[in-house]
């Protein structure tokens, strides 16, 4: 059996022993041993928890291990069912896409600005700034359309002596 298919036993003697090419996070005792001791502690109490943090550094290096072989072993597993890392990415930005339009803060945003969408919309067409830029729009809408649209070619003098504006064939 490879080692990137098998568990690992964090009790057994021969954990960390996971392949040739990991390699450990290195534990600094000598750091440990130079710092002062926290007062209050006995000699058998400093001891005891420098024995208890190595253990622990010992089970970091450890998990990391493991977490190095299961990761291949998912990487391997998602090689053989063609699975690339975009279509991986694609799947974790849509998931989250959807995820944040769900949210209630996206949700009463959206609501939120739609009410106020609705309301400028309302209060701006009937402005007398929005009409006068409906006009003019329409004008030069009339303008470079022109007589076009119904296939003539009547356009209107450059110099715009007597001319009248065409009318729109079209409504915008």
């Amino acid at each position: 059996m490879d080692s990137a298919g098998q568990d690992i036993n964090l009790n057994s003697p021969n954990k960390g022993l996971l392949s040739d090419s990991m390699t450990d996070v290195p534990v600094d005792t000598a750091v440990a041993a130079q710092t002062p001791a926290v007062e209050g502690l006995t000699e058998a109490e400093e001891e005891e928890l420098r024995a208890e943090l190595a253990k622990v550094e010992e089970e970091i290096v450890t998990l990391r291990q493991v977490l190095a072989a299961k990761e291949r072993h998912c990487a391997e597993l998602k090689r053989k069912l063609g699975l690339s890392a975009l279509e991986g990415l694609k799947q974790n930005l849509s998931r989250s896409w959807h995820d944040v339009q769900v949210s209630n803060a996206y949700v009463k945003t959206s609501e939120k600005l739609g009410e106020w969408n609705e309301k400028v919309t309302q209060s701006d067409l009937n402005s007398a700034t929005f009409k006068s830029f409906e006009d003019r729009v329409g004008n030069i809408k009339s303008k470079v359309v022109g007589g076009r649209a119904n296939g003539t070619e009547n356009r209107p003098s450059p110099t715009g002596s007597g001319s009248k504006p065409l009318p729109d064939p079209t409504p915008f």
